[in-house]
């Protein structure tokens, strides 16, 4: 059942001697490194597939697909965990020229059975575990497991002889929905055959000799477009059974990791761990992180145990099919002005621009984008497309700083801007200083409803091991190092920050806490 107003599935048609989809790719690799270890798994036990293996079993679950009557145009829903399944169902249903929406695991009944409805897949694939919940939701899963495995196995291997264009919808991701309910984004096979891909290439140095630790969940844009950008290029996925730091620090020692990519809360999570140091993670040249500013510990924690490793700071949105900026440090002294602020510049093929609310040129404003990258749109939401590609650009919501080279310095989300007094604040500004504490392993900001601010600048931190801040010398400390109406008007000490599944934190819980009178 295609649906009307997608892209790629009114009749256009690229024969296979010419197009370029995701699943082509794959193909081209089981054909010319068909030896190449594209997965280790481990679930729990250890288990290696090449890009052979991998293209045979995409292409049996796209025969399965079919047979369940999944056509171009449809979606494949699927709730499990990263897997060597869940890859080969991701391409099988590509090869279908289906497109893939991959349920966050951490979902209640209610919330999966409203992207369900949203989605409107023809067939739902998902981990045996979560089929209760999916029964809740009023789905009827198809379990991935051995008696599916079964099943596959019966069916032929063989490329499907199907009809798909570089046009169609390859993935419908849901964004995290930190800050406001979750919107499907659209995103075609091009997105990254022309334009993601390569500027993973150039940008972020990656390729085929790189092993990933693989700890990005494949339901959000982060996982699901890392793992199709490193299989397009024909790197090696590392595949933890879970993300607990002590489990991932075993891995990267065992398989030599070379490249891990994660928000900071995992480094400083690893840092933590006893066996940290050289012989586990000096293999490691590429640090990349995202969701948030990397705290001076990590940084320095990780100079020590794997000095030749670089820091790479990118930032990116699910409607620019990932990713938008990147920058590379050594230490912090590396970075433009000391500003940990810092994302780096735009990658080769986006153009942006910074604007003030009148649309005009500024120093500091909203960061405007135009790029091959950009999403078709929101699913089943002309309104909110309309609000956000306008004018030729996409405007993404976030506020930035440029300098006279080019560089772009993260200011905060348009929707975490604090209004106090009638003055503005950022949440990020507070944070950074917070960050330099010497008792303030990690810290949140936002703003709170107050009668007198309008927002109460707002801050909860987590204190460094054996330490004790005290609210009132932490406000004093900031008031030292920020304007007065910046610093904040309370300070909560917490154990933990509320944080999604790849550690973003999710400042709506903290507007919405109660706290003590």
């Amino acid at each position: 059942m295609a649906r009307e107003g997608w892209a790629g599935t009114g009749g256009q048609y690229r024969a296979p001697v010419a197009r370029a989809t995701i699943g082509d790719q794959l193909r081209r690799h089981a054909r010319t490194q068909p030896g190449k270890l594209a997965v280790v798994a481990y679930a729990p036990d250890r288990s290696e597939v090449t890009y052979g293996e991998l293209d045979r079993l995409a292409n049996r679950y796209a025969h399965l697909l079919r047979a369940r009557g999944v056509g171009r145009g449809d979606v494949v829903s699927a709730m499990g965990r990263n897997s060597v399944a869940m890859i080969a169902a991701y391409y099988g249903a590509l090869k279908v020229g289906a497109a893939f929406s991959a349920v966050n695991v951490l979902l209640g009944a209610r919330e999966i059975g409203e992207q369900l409805e949203h989605a409107q897949p023809e067939i739902v694939l998902a981990d045996a575990e979560f089929a209760d919940r999916l029964a809740q939701a009023g789905a009827t899963p198809v379990a991935l497991g051995p008696e599916l495995d079964a099943e596959l196995a019966g069916l032929p291997d063989t490329e499907p002889d199907a009809e798909v264009d570089e046009d169609d919808v390859a993935m419908l991701v849901y964004t995290s929905g930190t800050e406001a309910a979750a919107k499907g984004v659209l995103i075609p096979h091009r997105n990254y055959l022309i334009s993601t891909a390569p500027a993973w290439s150039w940008g972020l140095q990656t390729g085929p000799d790189d092993t990933w630790l693989f700890v990005m969940p494949f339901f959000t844009i982060a996982g699901l477009g890392s793992m199709t950008t490193l299989t397009l290029m024909g790197a090696t996925i590392v595949l933890p059974s879970t993300v607990d730091p002590a489990t991932a620090l075993g891995i990267i020692a065992r398989e030599r990791v070379t490249v891990i990519a994660q928000t900071p809360t995992f480094y400083l999570g690893l840092a933590a761990q006893p066996g940290f140091g050289a012989d586990a993670v000096g293999a490691v040249r590429r640090c990349m992180t995202y969701g948030g500013q990397v705290a001076p510990a990590a940084v320095e924690a990780w100079a020590a145990a794997a000095p030749e490793a670089r820091w790479g700071t990118y930032w990116g949105q699910s409607e620019l099919s990932q990713l938008g900026t990147v920058g590379w440090f050594a230490t912090l002294d590396d970075i433009p002005g000391g500003d940990p602020s810092w994302i780096g510049k735009p990658v080769t093929h986006l153009e942006v621009r910074v604007v003030d609310d009148d649309g005009q040129d500024a120093e500091v404003g909203e960061l405007i984008c135009r790029s091959p990258s950009v999403m078709l749109g929101y699913h089943r939401a002309p309104e909110k497309t309309e609000a956000v590609l306008r004018d030729g650009w996409l405007h993404t919501g976030d506020i930035v700083r440029v300098d006279a080279e080019g560089n772009l310095f993260f200011h905060d989300r348009l929707t975490d801007m604090i209004k106090s007094g009638g003055m503005n604040v950022s949440s990020q500004e507070v944070e950074r200083v917070l960050h330099s504490h010497p008792e303030v392993l990690r810290a949140a900001v936002v703003g709170r409803r107050d009668d007198y601010w309008s927002e109460a600048v707002t801050a909860f931190v987590v204190p460094r091991p054996g330490a004790d801040p005290d609210p009132a010398a932490v406000i004093a400390f900031c008031r030292e190092h920020l304007a007065a109406f910046k610093a904040p008007k309370a300070v909560h000490v917490v154990a933990e920050l509320p944080v999604d599944a790849q550690g973003k934190v999710l400042k709506r819980e903290l507007r919405a806490v109660e706290l003590p009178a």
